[in-house]
């Protein structure tokens, strides 16, 4: 599924396309997404003017001169901008005909993305407003996981996967910023040190800031491509490498579930 990453990869590749442009028309093909897309977005999109294009966790945030556009890709949504006369594909379900000429068209075949309206104050909306800090942001630091993890039992790994402690952080970026850090995905939260959260906050900045700009090679395929960024194309150290040499010791990679979620990780290399 699209992660911080990608959806900031789309943010980047749609936003010169969309701002300042007027949408002539508003088409809703598919009204039952993850939620119904309101009833009433076509005649408050129609006319509208985009302003401005944010992002925030893994939702976009798109704000117009009638309030904001709310959108999340799901798990396999994606956003592309192409010429009217383009045909429509199967799964596409919303268009926004803009008034140059080009459509944005949402495309989600599992339909478990999301069109909402967030209206002035998008930030109070019950989606974002107890989301916990931008892992890119100032306001996300070790000592933020320190504090936030004292007492915690649970799995540093599901600690840093819950939105309320950081967003963004997915499954691919836990385990390969947890390997860079040295640290053990199934250790408990309240056990890692300052020192080490420290160690590891650097690291999820780092690996998401190094997806980000790989995803930035992508950004010609908004148009008249296929709106999917590419995944994290770094050679990846222990993400779906189960059974495989280590990188940097040659130890086997390990596999097990954690969460609900398949993790990966070195035991020399991580405790």
């Amino acid at each position: 599924m699209p992660e911080l990453p990608e959806v900031e990869t789309t943010r980047r590749g749609i936003s010169p396309h969309l701002l300042e442009k007027q949408v002539l028309a508003a088409r809703v093909h598919h009204p039952t997404l993850r939620w119904p897309i309101p009833v009433d977005l076509v005649e408050r999109l129609t006319g509208a003017t985009f302003l401005k294009i944010e992002r925030r966790a893994k939702y976009l945030l798109m704000t117009t001169t009638a309030g904001t556009l709310l959108v999340h890709l799901g798990m396999s949504g994606s956003l592309r901008l192409s010429p009217k006369d383009e045909e429509r594909l199967k799964h596409d379900h919303v268009e926004l005909e803009m008034a140059d000429g080009q459509v944005l068209r949402y495309s989600d075949p599992r339909r478990f993305g999301a069109w909402l309206w967030a209206g002035d104050d998008p930030f109070s909306h019950e989606l974002l407003i107890k989301l916990g800090p931008e892992p890119l942001s100032d306001a996300f630091d070790g000592e933020h996981l320190f504090i936030r993890s004292r007492g915690k039992t649970q799995s540093v790994k599901t600690f840093v996967m819950d939105n309320h402690n950081v967003v963004g952080v997915g499954n691919i970026y836990a385990s390969e910023s947890l390997f860079m850090a040295g640290i053990l995905p199934t250790k408990a939260a309240g056990s890692i040190s300052r020192e080490r959260y420290n160690r590891l906050a650097d690291c999820i900045k780092e690996v998401l800031d190094r997806s980000i700009t790989q995803g930035g090679t992508t950004l010609r395929d908004f148009v008249g491509g296929d709106g999917k960024p590419g995944y994290f194309q770094q050679q990846l150290y222990v993400y779906g490498r189960e059974g495989e040499p280590c990188r940097i010791c040659g130890h086997e990679i390990k596999k097990k579930v954690i969460g609900q979620r398949a993790s990966f990780y070195c035991t020399t290399c991580q405790r």
